[in-house]
């Protein structure tokens, strides 16, 4: 399958017209050269928040409001362009009011009009001091069409058992999204996702929201690119890096993605991190503490 991954511009959409066709418009460049799974970035649906305005774009409360009552239209909107011009769309991620919480969630379209929903599970900082967004649930794996698919948002690629319980479930792919404001969190982001692509013999797709727009809150600056990673290992390049963007240049980034060597590299590459996993257990469970001074 051939995979693309957004270096995604926010920008200000005054109409819910300007947004549609900023969508439709990523997704036939992608169509064009010939994506069958294309992923946009955590809360890249924080460009929802302009409908209702800058005073309400411009605070918490206001934006998040904003945005989760959109996302019936914002889900029909994505729901038809995978249909349209098939393909799989992970759309862009938005916080969402649930009952008395509100949790990041982002979407997985499909040709055929069936969809699943990933919930962010492990919240930053920023995430739980400033916007009260609280962990989701349960973590999925979605079976497609086009193989085993998991989703962790941003900061769950950095937590290594998130993804091990992605892969013993069968993930083949785990999409990244990511929203990160400087460089160092997108590094964290990018080590995170190759570190589950080395542990789990798989391939990690990350996605990131770039550019500036001050009249969004909680996004008004962003940085990253798009990048596909694989294991270092038979089958994939030496750095595991398949394909990468330019560092805050938007655009999709493109590459190839053969399941077979997934399957390949799991059962007999040069190492086997995914199937020796578990010989951790016995020697993590007991650290002797040797006296050198």
């Amino acid at each position: 399958m051939k995979i693309a991954t957004a270096a995604y511009p926010v920008s200000w959409c005054s109409t819910w017209e300007i947004y549609a066709q900023k969508q439709r418009d990523w997704v036939m460049k992608a169509s064009s050269n010939g994506a069958d799974l294309i992923v946009f970035p955590e809360y890249g649906a924080m460009e929802l928040a302009a409908l209702a305005g800058e005073t309400a774009a411009g605070n918490i409360q206001g934006s998040i409001d904003a945005v989760s009552e959109r996302q019936p239209e914002m889900n029909k909107l994505f729901a038809d362009l995978a249909e349209e011009f098939a393909m799989h769309i992970l759309a862009p991620s938005a916080p969402v009011r649930e009952a008395t919480r509100t949790v990041n969630r982002a979407g997985l379209f499909t040709p055929t009009g069936v969809a699943g929903f990933q919930d962010k599970q492990i919240m930053t900082r920023f995430e739980r001091d400033d916007w009260n967004v609280s962990g989701g649930g349960p973590l999925k794996l979605f079976a497609t069409a086009i193989g085993k698919v998991g989703v962790l948002i941003c900061y769950d690629s950095e937590f290594p058992l998130l993804g091990r319980a992605l892969v013993e479930a069968g993930a083949e792919i785990i999409l990244v999204p990511s929203c990160t404001e400087a460089l160092e969190g997108y590094w964290r982001v990018r080590v995170g996702a190759m570190a589950r692509a080395l542990e789990g013999q798989c391939v990690t797709v990350m996605s990131s929201l770039i550019g500036n727009e001050p009249r969004l809150f909680g996004v008004e600056s962003n940085s990253g690119m798009g990048g596909i990673f694989g294991p270092m290992d038979q089958g994939f390049p030496p750095t595991g890096v398949l394909a990468e963007g330019n560092l805050n240049k938007a655009g999709w980034t493109y590459a190839s993605v053969d399941r077979a060597k997934i399957a390949h590299v799991r059962a007999d590459g040069h190492v086997l991190n995914a199937l020796h996993w578990g010989e951790q257990a016995p020697r993590a469970s007991d650290v002797t503490l040797e006296a050198l001074a």
